[in-house]
């Protein structure tokens, strides 16, 4: 099951589709939907659970807490809106695509990809844009 909740002001509109993207990104992945919780917070929420639970004292858009259990993808993804706002700015893109990306992101990572190095970071842009042009085509 596929939840949402808000520690800031922040309403996500269209959960449903989302659900039905998010669900179909794991299935077509090889995994298996468990529990996913998505935690909309602002910047200082976010930092503070980063320095907290991942000793960095950085502002970050996404922190995913993965859960999985083998081929089960579950887990707490917190996403910081005010970074995705400002990174739509930056990168020159709409705020729902950005924060659709940073959604996807966290399911990704859930299934195995990686970020770290260069060669990584494409794949994981590839998925990404793949996955949001899927989206595209959901009603």
């Amino acid at each position: 099951m596929i939840s949402f909740y808000n520690e800031n002001d922040f309403q996500l509109n269209n959960q449903e589709r989302l659900i039905k993207w998010i669900s179909s990104a794991i299935s077509d992945e090889g995994f298996k939907l468990g529990d996913i919780n998505y935690i909309f917070c602002d910047d200082d929420y976010l930092h503070n659970i980063n320095v907290e639970f991942l000793n960095h004292d950085t502002l970050t858009d996404i922190i995913s807490f993965d859960y999985s259990v083998g081929k089960i993808v579950q887990g707490d993804i917190y996403v910081s809106t005010e970074r995705v706002a400002d990174n739509a700015k930056d990168f020159d893109v709409k705020f729902d695509e950005e924060l659709h990306r940073v959604m996807i992101h966290g399911i990704l990572h859930y299934c195995g990809y990686k970020d770290k190095s260069e060669e990584e970071a494409l794949l994981m842009r590839s998925k990404e844009n793949h996955y949001l042009e899927l989206l595209a085509s959901i009603a």
